[in-house]
Parts: structure tokens; C-alpha cells; sequence
């Protein structure tokens, strides 16, 4: 086989790279199941159409068919790699909402494949990690003040730096345009959301290009977005500009609920900030984009909002909540900034010396004794010089080497150098030696 030639936008991690990010996806699991959500699995693929019915993914989606399916005669639907997780999300409340007790509470971890151009931060496949609280007809506000503070708790427990959620509410924007006379809600949300990247001279020019806003009306819809803060002082704030309607009030009611809530229970963390619209027009309450502190150039690396119908049967229509985090995009700057390393490359424990060939079966009783306490345990590779055995634990992080003897056995702690005598049925390495650890650097 040639050399293989790498292929940009698909990550593979390293042994000890591959730890951090495991240590990663166990935090979000485990945070996610203390909050009672259930891990759920969906396929990869989805047909095609239901993966373009929004008409503005078609470039980012990996199409699927089989290699001897000639001059596409098959008679199956075409098949996508999904892009996302809330698509297959949808077609399975939809498919098993008979089998689901509502409100259903449900957390994803899974590879995801976008078709676009890898740069620092983006890949075209990619380890997803969503949160989402699905409902059947209704869903309480209070769903969308729980999931920001469960994403706040699971991130805070990860090897990064403090994490500053954003939160807006949709019905805020919405109800400020209508009483200012802007029509195009969706139209000034996606200039708004652009805000960040291209200034607010080039927000209004979309505004009054894309939106049909009038200069007067561009300068209201960015005085709101300049808005932002972490208690009730941004409700007066917004009435300040002189603008009321019912929807208004409404989102600034859940607005400051939630963000005191926060405040309350994750003090620092969860802001108020207007400018966050989240382009994307299917949103209708709360909206959230994460970022790290100090590594605000990555973008989001948590975002979502709620929704009113993620999906419909036609005579039930199922409303949700959710966040979804870019595992990969977070993973790749721990690794790239030196944000945590992993104590070892292997889950190995102990590495049992090996004296000769003739003696490998005592060398691996005493591995299979070691396992079966649950301590991860290997066997030397070839019966070399112990020096040499010992430097092969080292190259792997491997902290203790097990030497047999003819009335007893040892084992060493290879960074310290002590030894001492062993028993495979009694002894038990330090708590913190048992697996690999991941530390802050």
C-alpha cells in the first residue's frame, strides 16, 4: 500500500489526544444524565429530502449510494450523512412518539458530516454533543432556564477556561421590529446575527438592503442589539428606547427570569446580550451562543434556542428546547492551546515484566488476576532486559511494573523508583493511577 494521503476535515487524535477528548465526552455524558436525560443513538443518514427541506444546506450535505447501484436504477430513497442531530432528532420524536413519555429529555453524542471547507475550528466530520427537552403540544418556560444552567455545569467541569454563556429571547427582537414598523422579522434577524463578523455600518446597510428598513429603523434595530447585561436592568433598558408590545414584554419577561436564575445559581457566567439572534428562522424564545474567555476568536462552541415545532404529524405538533456543542471544535483548541494533557496514552495500569519466554504464562496469570479486579493491566511485549521492559512502561505512561520472583512478586513505581512486594490477589495501585487522568495545564 502507497503512503495514504491525508484527507483535510476528518480529525484523528493521537492515543493521548484521543484520552482528553473521551474525558470530554464523559463529563457531558455524565452531567447530562445527573440532569435525567437518556442517550440516544439515530442513524447516519436520513433521506435527502428531508435534509434539504430547508433549501440552504444542499452544499454541506455528503450524499450516500452504493457502489454497484449503476446509473442510480435502485429504487431506494436517496440517503445524506446527517449534518446535524436535530433532523434525525425530529424524524425520531415523529417515528416513536407512541413509544416516548413526554416531556421527553434527551442528550446525543455522535459523528456528524458537513461538506464545507475545514479551517481552525471546522471539520467536515465531526463529534456533536446535543441536549434537547421535547414536549408534545406544550413545553414550560422553565425548560429553557434548565438547559443553559446544565450546559453551564457540564462545561464548567471540562479542562477550559471559564465559559460565558449569551442569551437572548427571539420574542424580544420580534415584537421590538413589529413596533417600530419593520416588517421582515427573519430578513433583520440574519443581518443581526451578522453583527459580530461584519460591524454594525454593514448590519445596517443589510438591514435597509435585505430587510426594507429605513435608515431611522436600522438605527433602533442596532440600538437594541447594543443592549446587554445580567439582571432586570436590561428590561428598562430596552423600554428606555420607547417601544411596547405585548411580544416585547413577553420576552422580556422570560429574558429576566432566566438570566436571574442564572445569576443565582452560576453567578459570572449567563449575560444578556440582544445582539445574539441566531439566524436560523425556525427558533422562537430563547436563544444561547457559548463562548470561552480569552479564546473568543474560536466562535460559539455551544449554541441553540427553543423552538416551537420541531416537528408535526399533522395533528400533534412537538415544541423543544436544546444546545448542542461542538465536541471536535472545543477538543481541537484543548489540544492546540495546551489547555490539558493526559497522564498516560494507554488505559494500562500495570505492565508485567516478562523474565523469559518459558515464563510468559506465569507473566500473564498474574495480568489476568490483576484484570479481573479491575485493574487494566498488559503483558510486556517480548522478554527483553528488564531496563528495557521498564523504559517501554515509560514511553507509555505505564506507572508500575509487576516483576515475578521465584517466592514472591514486586512491583515498581517507575516514577519514583519504589518498589515493594506484591500480591496480585491484594494489591491496588492509588486511586488516581487506576485510569488515566486528564489535567489542566
Amino acid at each position: 500500500m502507497a503512503r495514504p494521503t491525508p484527507l483535510s476535515g476528518f480529525p484523528e487524535w493521537l492515543p493521548a489526544e484521543r484520552a482528553v477528548e473521551t474525558h470530554v465526552l464523559d463529563v457531558l455524558r455524565r452531567t447530562f444524565e445527573l440532569h435525567g436525560f437518556a442517550g440516544i443513538e439515530t442513524r447516519a443518514v436520513e433521506p435527502v429530502e428531508e435534509l434539504l427541506r430547508k433549501g440552504e444546506t444542499s452544499k454541506e450535505v455528503y450524499a450516500v449510494s452504493r457502489l454497484h447501484d449503476e446509473g442510480g436504477s435502485s429504487s431506494e430513497k436517496r440517503l445524506g450523512l446527517h449534518f446535524d442531530l436535530t433532523v434525525p432528532l425530529a424524524r425520531y420524536v415523529l417515528e416513536h412518539a407512541g413509544k416516548l413519555v413526554f416531556p421527553f429529555k434527551r442528550y446525543q453524542i455522535q459523528k456528524v458530516w458537513r461538506g464545507e471547507r475545514p479551517q481552525e475550528g471546522r471539520f467536515r466530520e465531526f463529534t456533536q454533543a446535543d441536549v434537547d427537552v421535547v414536549g408534545s403540544e406544550t413545553l414550560p418556560f422553565h425548560y429553557e432556564v434548565e438547559l443553559p444552567l446544565v450546559m453551564a455545569e457540564a462545561l464548567s467541569a471540562l479542562p477550559v477556561p471559564p465559559v460565558r454563556i449569551a442569551v437572548n429571547n427571539r420574542k424580544i427582537a420580534e415584537g421590538f421590529y413589529t413596533g417600530i414598523g419593520l416588517t421582515d422579522v427573519e430578513g433583520a434577524l440574519r443581518a443581526i446575527d451578522k453583527l459580530a463578523k461584519i460591524g454594525p455600518d454593514a448590519v445596517a446597510e443589510l438591514l435597509e438592503k435585505d430587510a426594507g428598513a429605513t435608515p431611522e429603523q436600522a438605527r433602533q434595530a442596532l440600538q437594541l442589539a447594543a443592549i446587554s447585561g445580567s439582571d432586570a436592568g436590561v428590561a428598562e433598558r430596552v423600554r428606555a428606547l420607547g417601544v411596547s408590545t405585548p411580544l416585547l414584554e413577553e420576552g422580556l419577561s422570560e429574558l429576566v427570569a432566566l438570566v436571574e436564575a442564572a445569576e443565582e445559581r452560576v453567578p459570572g457566567t449567563v449575560v444578556a446580550d440582544l445582539s445574539i439572534a441566531r439566524g436560523l428562522d425556525y427558533y422562537t424564545g430563547s436563544v444561547y451562543e457559548t463562548t470561552l474567555v480569552g479564546h473568543e476568536d474560536l466562535g460559539s462552541i455551544c449554541s441553540g434556542g427553543r423552538y416551537d415545532s420541531l416537528a408535526s404529524d399533522g395533528s400533534r405538533t412537538y415544541p423543544g428546547v436544546g444546545l448542542s456543542i461542538g465536541v471536535s471544535r472545543l477538543v481541537a483548541r484543548i489540544l492546540g492551546a495546551g489547555l490539558a494533557t493526559a497522564s498516560r496514552a494507554v488505559p494500562t495500569a500495570v505492565l508485567v515484566a516478562v523474565g523469559s519466554e518459558e515464563e510468559r504464562r506465569r507473566s500473564e496469570d498474574v495480568a489476568a488476576a490483576l484484570r479481573a479486579r479491575g485493574i487494566p493491566t498488559d503483558v510486556a511485549p517480548t522478554a527483553a532486559k528488564f531496563g528495557k521492559q521498564i523504559r517501554h512502561a515509560d514511553r507509555l505512561g505505564i506507572p508500575f511494573v509487576w516483576f515475578l520472583g521465584a517466592e514472591g512478586h514486586e512491583v515498581k513505581d517507575i516514577r519514583s523508583g519504589d518498589q515493594e512486594a506484591a500480591d496480585p490477589a491484594t494489591w491496588t495501585p492509588p486511586a488516581e493511577d487506576l485510569l488515566p487522568t486528564v489535567q489542566r495545564t
